[in-house]
């Protein structure tokens, strides 16, 4: 169910919206410059209250010398926690959050079990009394 036979075509359903990705390199910038920032060990998150009424998502994983396979996979791994875990849990808190998460150097060699800890870590600080991080 997850993908089509033919094509290997993510099926709709299975995909980041549209309207919940932080796309433009301005509302990017922005971010990065006001956003509340948190860090671990492979990233670093930057929060700010949403530009719209719902919680949005965003990566950046810099080249750091890795190939496009390399940077895709990563890009994949980080897309798929926020959509399946974080977008929804914020969602659920009523919490319309701009959440960026920028992928450190040592994230590359990271497992995709270290890097969901990390991101579920990171953003169970977000809105729980107003604020964004602690």
């Amino acid at each position: 169910m997850g993908s089509s036979p033919a094509g290997g075509i993510p099926d709709r359903r299975e995909r980041l919206p549209r309207g919940s990705r932080i796309r433009r390199g301005t509302e990017i910038r922005s971010l990065l410059r006001k956003g509340a920032r948190a860090r671990s060990a492979h990233l670093n998150v930057f929060a700010a209250p949403a530009l719209r009424s719902a919680p949005r998502f965003g990566t950046i994983v810099p080249r750091y010398g890795r190939n496009a396979v390399a940077r895709n996979l990563l890009r994949r791994r980080l897309r798929e926690v926020g959509r399946r875990e974080i977008l929804p849990e914020l969602a659920r808190r009523g919490c319309a959050v701009d959440f960026l998460v920028r992928a450190r150097a040592n994230a590359y060699a990271a497992r995709f079990t270290e890097l969901k800890a990390e991101l579920l870590r990171l953003s169970e600080g977000l809105c729980p009394d107003g604020s964004f991080l602690r």
